[in-house]
């Protein structure tokens, strides 16, 4: 009887919190993947399972790196104008 191996995590937490806080089109990329998983691990099919957790991971990385980069733009964006109309006496 051949042993199965471990069944991979899925990260569907990580791809739907990240979904929802941060990146909507890289989540759901996630969120894909992830619910990949545990199909193809019940069908068998070890390898397309452990790829698709990997992928899961990956974009859901992704996705909570571009939000984040994109809050850091928004900051300093939004910082150097407070600055600047700080500087002129604007306020």
């Amino acid at each position: 009887m051949d042993q199965k191996p471990q069944r991979p995590n899925s990260y569907l937490a990580l791809a739907i919190i990240s979904t929802i806080l941060c990146c909507l089109p890289t989540g759901i990329v996630s969120i894909i993947y992830a619910t990949q998983v545990n199909s193809a691990y019940e069908d068998g099919n070890y390898e397309k399972a452990m790829s698709a957790s990997k992928n899961a991971k990956t974009w859901g990385i992704v996705s909570i790196v571009v939000a984040a980069l994109g809050l850091l733009v928004y900051v300093l964006i939004f910082g150097l104008a407070f600055l600047g109309a700080a500087a002129n006496g604007e306020f």
